[in-house]
């Protein structure tokens, strides 16, 4: 359906996008992760028409859009900001787009209301027709502006931040209403988002991108649990990362300490400077001097404090380089472990669960198939 090929865009010289290539199936919903500056905002401007991408190619359907405008690609786009008339009604916001459409306007008033109507029913603001736009919460504006795009039933619609201006309670319950929206219509939706588990939450696959490039497209669940390198571990903001070297003994010696490395990774018989992470929910906190588990590997650190979230504590301990790593527990009707402040400790998590890369790797494969 929708083929992005090479795709390359400079500002100044900069690489914002640096010959990226992606495939999204038909239907899909498409989450795109990455920090400021990674090049998603870009990626969406070049997809809706906004920017022209100075090499590579943009292909929906079969059609080349690179000289095609933004009007008349079939591609809807929703800002973060909304983008709302503030003089027109709920109603005429999202009447608009079918009204002024610039191959097929819909001129017959029923046929409009019709489809506005069902439009509004599906977001769930249908006895809000005749309200306006200053007289409606976060979450609704954003379901107007999400129904202004709709309406017209575009073949891929583009998220940009959707839920970023959103406080907490909003976006979660936003989040459940646009699965829903996207099941019940069957449009592509192509998610641009900044949030780590807003993306493995929306997504059908996830693309993470850096710099310009793609650094991994995978089911949410293979990039929570298998982050492609050191760098996507980074953005998923779930894991502890250590550099180190490996020592051919089955053994990665780190600053803090060595610790058993995975055994996929063991066999190696030269020494070789490596990234390691290990997921801050796999680790338990056991008694210094207690004996280990063959399977098993740890690190000993001092005791910080936890932090409470909910149904979640999060523990910080010290390690011997004075860096802090987090351990998270979730609270299940149990009253919380208690750590001493000041107290050594000693950090257990199952050897295979560890991570391993080369050290400084970074994903340089930009062609990645995404299809749902």
């Amino acid at each position: 359906m929708l083929e992005i090929a090479s795709v390359t865009k400079r500002y100044g010289g900069q690489a914002a996008l640096d010959g990226i290539s992606l495939s999204v199936g038909e239907g899909a919903y498409l989450s795109l992760l990455g920090p400021s500056g990674s090049g998603k905002s870009t990626l969406l401007r070049v997809l809706a028409g906004y920017e022209t991408p100075d090499a590579g190619q943009v292909t929906l359907d079969g059609r080349n859009l690179n000289a095609v405008p933004a009007h008349e690609r079939g591609i809807g786009f929703v800002s973060q900001g909304f983008a709302l008339f503030p003089h027109l009604s709920v109603f005429d916001n999202v009447a608009f787009g079918l009204r002024y459409h610039a191959h097929k306007p819909v001129r017959d008033s029923a046929e409009t209301r019709r489809r506005v109507m069902e439009t509004l029913e599906m977001v769930g603001l249908a006895d809000y027709v005749q309200r306006e736009i200053q007289q409606l919460s976060g979450g609704q504006k954003q379901r107007v502006a999400l129904a202004r795009t709709l309406v017209v039933r575009p073949r891929l619609c583009l998220l940009d931040e959707p839920l970023g201006a959103l406080d907490a309670n909003l976006r979660q319950r936003m989040t459940v209403e646009l699965r829903r929206i996207h099941a019940a219509l069957g449009i592509t939706f192509f998610h641009v988002t900044g949030n780590e588990m807003e993306a493995l939450a929306m997504g059908d696959r996830v693309v993470v991108l850096d710099q310009g490039r793609i650094l991994q497209v995978d089911a949410p669940d293979t990039v929570y649990n298998r982050p492609s390198s050191i760098a996507v571990a980074r953005f998923l903001n779930r894991y502890n990362l250590f550099s180190g070297r490996a020592d051919g003994q089955g053994g990665i010696a780190t600053a803090a300490g060595t610790v058993a490395a995975p055994r996929l990774c063991e066999q190696r018989q030269h020494a070789e400077n490596v990234d390691f992470c290990i997921r801050i929910d796999k680790i338990r906190v056991q008694p210094e001097g207690e004996a280990l588990a063959e399977d098993e590997a740890a690190l000993m650190a001092t005791y910080i404090a936890s932090e409470f979230s909910g149904a979640i504590i999060t523990h910080l301990f010290r390690l011997a380089d004075e860096r802090v790593v987090e351990v998270e527990n979730h609270l299940s009707h149990r009253r919380p472990t208690e750590y001493d402040a000041g107290r050594r400790y000693s950090l257990v998590w199952p050897r295979d669960e560890g991570l391993v890369f080369p050290a400084q790797a970074v994903t340089r494969e930009a062609t990645a198939r995404a299809a749902a």
